[in-house]
């Protein structure tokens, strides 16, 4: 009787075991099973998230632009020298990709890059007041759009 009952214990372990390894797999593919689609979820959301952020920097860019030629038109000119400034800043980062990858495509970064040259003598023509800033932001604004389609 006596060999019988360490018999028993090892059989009562053993069962004991592995229920505890079955609940153990169990538990981890309910785990699974809900963190598999919330995972796939997640991912498509950081995406759009990425694309609605892409989509933003490249309005504000136009807008940092289309804001200096209004200003410019209504006689405010240190104000369009700022937004004229802010443009060609951010539009230097997106040609060169400094620092990130750009947001444009290397066609629209190609035709873009000849804008840079105009920013040193527009930036002076507004910092003089001067009228005929207002033409050359006009013409700026068209290139721009141009490129971007």
């Amino acid at each position: 009787m006596s060999s019988e009952k360490p018999e028993e214990h090892e059989q009562a372990d053993s069962s004991t075991r592995r229920r505890f390894i079955i609940y153990a797999v169990v538990l981890v593919a309910v785990f699974l099973i809900g963190l598999v689609p919330m995972w796939l979820v997640a991912r498509q959301r950081g995406a759009q998230l990425d694309v609605a952020e892409r989509n933003l920097r490249l309005c504000r860019l136009e807008n940092d632009l289309a804001s200096a030629v209004v200003d410019a038109r209504r006689g405010e000119y240190e104000r369009a020298r700022l937004a004229a400034s802010n443009f060609f800043t951010s539009l230097l980062e997106q040609v060169d990709e400094l620092g990130r990858p750009s947001d444009l495509t290397p066609a629209q970064r190609e035709s873009l890059r000849p804008l840079l040259n105009q920013r040193d003598e527009l930036i002076t023509l507004l910092a003089r007041s001067d009228p005929a800033a207002t033409d050359r932001l006009s013409e700026l604004y068209m290139a721009f759009n141009k490129a971007m389609v």
